[in-house]
């Protein structure tokens, strides 16, 4: 794959000639004014996991906004345009390369944050130098909540939301439950979550296990579900950590014994299983043959298959969707200007299902339909994996309740 440095490459190589040529020759555009010097190219940094757990998801989150920028010609506002894409580490490394892509790349947009550690990192360098960033992937509250400013959208729904459009679903299995969940932000926000509206309708937490990202072995913890018996185990796992868990509950036995939810698993954490030893009932944004897909949805879909020869994943298409959203802001600017970029994102919508998709201002959080769905008993092959059980919401009416308001948000941004 050379997505991942050929844009700097080629910047690199662009300042190398033009240095070679000027120091070489002692050529100048006031001794050569009939040549027109070509206008460096508007530059977009991506940042995404290169290695790691997420690795396999950030990926496909990659290939879908490199895809967005080709459907734009390459070009915005007229202009050569081009996508930086830089690694994810750590959480820090994640804030360190956000800033290197804002002071040696000059890059007028991010876009990023495969997990929700590296996307607070970087949301945090964006506020600070102004630079309007899209968080594609991370779903942890604070990003739009304590930690939000006016510069950082966000695509996925705050993990509140997504757990509580899966409660009627989880309610009717039973009320013991069973928390499994990764030591970082996101896996902490599903256990608070679903504490709280487990409690709501008076349940009961029968174990509650945090582990560390990169977990290899899970026979205790599955050993101890064993002997808790609950209605049914919440996750809170990371691709990697999730393929390790299913494969090991299935050797241990444990498959369809007790059901398993989780929220926000992308297509490729399931793939990734296998379809042997995969179940349960998720949240997800986007599935390549949900009947209800907008046009625009289907042809990225169809684009995606002929340009990669599978479907699109989700997270291919949270990828495109972002960059798309964007490219067209930058567009209907008319600028590279931030706080003309952040207007036009903050006015951008588009319709979907009865729904207008659009920014909240209050919190740049936006507001779309996204889907809870089930593995299918009989899975037909390597890629068809769910049945679309729910899309919420289905309405404007309900897209404010479930998303709620600024008053029950502790986002409180200050101005631009």
């Amino acid at each position: 794959m050379t997505e991942d440095t050929g844009s700097f490459k080629l910047a690199t190589t662009r300042r190398r000639l033009l240095g070679t040529a000027v120091g070489g020759a002692a050529v100048s555009a006031l001794a050569m004014p009939h040549i027109a010097r070509a206008a460096a190219p508007i530059r977009i940094g991506l940042l995404q996991a290169k290695e790691g757990s997420i690795a396999l998801q950030a990926q496909y989150l990659q290939q879908g906004t490199f895809l967005a920028l080709e459907q734009m010609g390459n070009q915005l506002l007229g202009q050569p345009a081009e996508i930086v894409w830089d690694d994810e580490p750590s959480a820090q490394g994640a804030g360190q390369n956000a800033l290197q892509l804002i002071q040696q790349q000059q890059v007028v947009g991010l876009l990023g944050g495969s997990l929700s550690d590296d996307a607070l990192a970087e949301e945090a360098v964006a506020g600070q130098y102004r630079v309007p960033f899209i968080v594609n992937n991370g779903a942890a509250e604070a990003i739009t909540g304590a930690k939000c400013n006016p510069y950082t959208f966000r695509l996925q729904p705050p993990v509140p939301v997504q757990a509580a459009a899966m409660l009627p679903y989880l309610q009717s299995i039973g009320k013991r439950w069973y928390f499994l969940s990764a030591s970082y932000a996101f896996g902490q926000d599903i256990v608070a979550s679903f504490k709280q509206l487990l409690s709501s309708i008076g349940g009961t937490v029968v174990g509650d296990d945090e582990v560390p990202v990169g977990t290899s072995d899970y026979s205790a913890y599955i050993l101890k579900i064993r002997e808790a018996q609950p209605d049914l185990v919440i996750g809170g796992l990371t691709s990697g950590d999730l393929s390790n868990f299913f494969k090991q509950w299935t050797q241990f036995g444990m498959k369809d014994k007790i059901p398993f939810a989780e929220i926000a698993v992308g297509d490729t954490d399931l793939w990734s299983v296998g379809k042997e030893d995969v179940a349960g009932i998720y949240t997800s944004l986007w599935y390549y043959r949900d009947p209800h897909n907008t046009a625009k949805d289907k042809a990225f879909a169809a684009a995606y298959q002929a340009k990669y020869n599978r479907p699109a994943a989700d997270k291919a298409w949270m990828g495109w969707f972002c960059a798309r959203v964007m490219f067209e802001a930058i567009n209907a600017a008319g600028s590279t200007k931030p706080e003309a970029i952040v207007e036009a994102l903050q006015n951008w919508h588009e319709e979907d299902n009865g729904v207008t998709v659009h920014f909240d201002k209050w919190n740049n959080q936006l507001v779309r339909r996204f889907l809870i769905v089930g593995v299918k008993k009989d899975i037909p092959n390597k890629w068809d994996y769910f049945n679309v059980l729910q899309s919420v919401p289905s309405s404007d009416a309900q897209a404010a309740q479930v998303f709620g308001s600024a008053a029950e948000s502790a986002c409180h941004m200050t101005p631009l």
